[in-house]
């Protein structure tokens, strides 16, 4: 491709996402590092972006190379015990100092609008303010915190207020008690705690390290709450860092949030990649949209018949016999509510030719229009990714707009894997549909 052809087809298969996210809510938590970098003017211009397609945004921001800076000009120790700064009277004095000039650097630079420049006509609208009530850590394990706090409440109200009128929310590590007490506050728990509050589409931690990475030392790209908790649990966890982001990120999710990106800041972009493409550039965890959901059995052949039935006699499905049910009841996936099937789906991969054919996917009409048909259909799309597949396709007669709403396009019946076009019913005369993974 030419770069303009690059551009082009990157643009438009962006606006998938573009549309997605229009109006909704994401917490983006960031370090000082970042302030501190010199890319950072282009992190600004990427929030710009952001807000200039119709996303709430809020940002919390971090101050720990800025109050190490200060301490350090003063020469006042400071200690730290469980990721946390025990903050006494003159720690809170270089606390405040470096908070509030991180926070007037970034406010300067969401107020620019240079012309030939990515801000120019932004007219971004940045609000501070006291959002966040907080209370002292007090004394654990022996160790007196002092100023040093965690979040107690958030005025999740007056920030919805100030998205609702396209305005940027920046929050600072600092929170204030009831009686009036200046307290230093963990950013990454700011951010938690914002985002569950104002249930939030997405939390964005933007780090000092790359992404969750497996064994072979390659990002994971997405993880399920549950398989995140499985990696926290294994005798050898990630490094520090990255656990205090998985446990946050665990946290966010049983509580409200959907989704959590953890993602490098180093990388020029990096926000924009995550979001607008397909697979990102970081480690996605994402709520339990799986639950109930499993490999079927032997056991279940009586549940999927009786689920699957009445679209045969409609001739919606090809129809299925007990016998060849048995036999490849492995290809299939079901959801359990209750101890009844209420939705089925089965996949028969060719690995010779990286195809795979979906079918049968089904869901009890009771439990239709709640989303459990895109939580199916996007669970086999994954299994297939997994599986090495590059092209899914389907056979259908009367949903065809349904697999269209979902990427599948028109195609020919030669574009099927030898097998199964030797298998085509010309009688029944099913279209078919392909879609690129």
């Amino acid at each position: 491709m030419t770069n303009t052809q690059s551009f082009v087809a990157g643009f438009r298969n962006s606006a998938p996402y573009i549309n997605a996210l229009r109006s909704r809510t994401l917490v983006i938590s960031f370090g000082g590092e970042a302030v501190i970098d010199e890319k950072f003017p282009n992190f600004i211009h990427d929030i710009a972006l952001l807000n200039s397609l119709g996303i709430r945004l809020v940002l919390v921001h971090g101050a720990r190379p800025q109050i190490a800076r200060c301490l350090k000009e003063k020469q006042i120790s400071s200690e730290f015990v469980n990721n946390l700064r025990v903050t006494n009277a003159a720690t809170m004095n270089c606390v405040k100092q470096a908070v509030g000039n991180v926070r007037v650097e970034i406010e300067a630079l969401m107020s620019m609008g240079l012309a030939n420049s990515p801000m120019a006509g932004a007219k971004i609208r940045v609000i501070s303010g006291n959002f966040m009530t907080a209370r002292p850590l007090g004394v654990i394990n022996g160790v007196d915190h002092d100023h040093t706090g965690e979040v107690r409440r958030i005025d999740h109200a007056s920030i919805h207020s100030h998205l609702a009128n396209g305005e940027i929310v920046l929050l600072s590590p600092i929170g204030y008690s009831p009686t009036g007490e200046i307290l230093n506050v963990n950013a990454e728990d700011v951010a938690s705690a914002v985002a569950i509050e104002l249930k939030a589409d997405k939390l964005i931690y933007l780090t000092e390290n790359q992404g969750i990475k497996d064994n072979r030392k390659k990002i994971i790209p997405a993880l399920q709450v549950s398989e995140a908790e499985s990696l926290l649990n294994k005798k050898r966890k990630p490094t520090a860092n990255k656990t205090n982001y998985l446990e946050k990120a665990v946290h966010a999710c049983r509580n409200n949030v959907n989704r959590v990106h953890i993602i490098d800041r180093h990388v020029d972009g990096a926000l924009i990649q995550e979001l607008f493409t397909r697979d990102g550039i970081g480690t996605l965890i994402s709520a339990d949209t799986y639950e109930g959901l499993r490999p079927a059995t032997i056991d279940d052949v009586g549940g999927i018949l009786e689920l699957i039935s009445p679209l045969e006699r409609k001739d919606v499905l090809v129809r299925r016999s007990r016998d060849h049910l048995e036999l490849e009841i492995n290809h299939f996936t079901v959801v359990e509510r209750d101890g009844a099937i209420i939705a089925c789906s089965a996949l028969y991969p060719d690995a010779k030719e990286n195809i795979a054919e979906l079918a049968c996917l089904v869901v009890h009409p009771d439990y239709q229009n709640a989303g459990r048909g895109n939580i199916l259909f996007e669970y086999m799309e994954k299994q297939a990714r997994e599986m090495g597949i590059k092209k899914l396709f389907v056979l259908t007669t009367q949903t065809a707009h349904w697999f269209r709403e979902r990427g599948f396009k028109s195609a020919d019946i030669k574009s099927l894997p030898i097998k199964r076009k030797n298998m085509y019913n010309y009688k029944r005369n099913s279209k078919v549909y392909v879609k690129i993974l």
